[in-house]
């Protein structure tokens, strides 16, 4: 039994998939093989690293997974803000994924602060 909520972990899934079609597309224009390298380890790592919080073994371990996340959520920001900047993908395409990736680090933020203030 996890500790995170299945559409949670869903939302996640949903998350990494539409970075992966930004990595498809960047290969597309032609984008650095680094860059595209960069971009889906990033972004993938941040649902593996939300599904091993789900079945982290301490409060300890849930914190420091889900800050793992914010550290991965923040790098694919980055990266899929300079793909943008760039123009390998075109300009407002990737407003909802970086909206979504602001949306999923204001709830992760939310569950480690609570998780702290709630630990003995």
């Amino acid at each position: 039994m996890g500790r995170l909520q299945d559409g949670f972990l869903v939302r996640v899934e949903a998350f990494c998939d539409r970075v992966l079609d930004v990595t498809e597309a960047a290969a597309l224009a032609r984008c650095p093989r680094r860059l595209i390298e960069q971009i889906a380890a990033a972004g993938t790592s941040v649902g593996a690293n939300v599904f091993e919080a789900d079945e982290a073994m301490s409060r300890a371990d849930f914190t420091k997974s889900l800050s793992i996340v914010m550290k991965e959520l923040n790098e694919t920001r980055f990266w899929l803000r300079l793909v943008e900047r760039r123009g390998w993908v075109a300009p407002g395409r990737l407003d909802p994924l970086l909206t979504e990736a602001d949306e999923l680090r204001r709830i992760v933020g939310t569950m480690i602060v609570r998780t702290r203030q709630n630990t003995p």
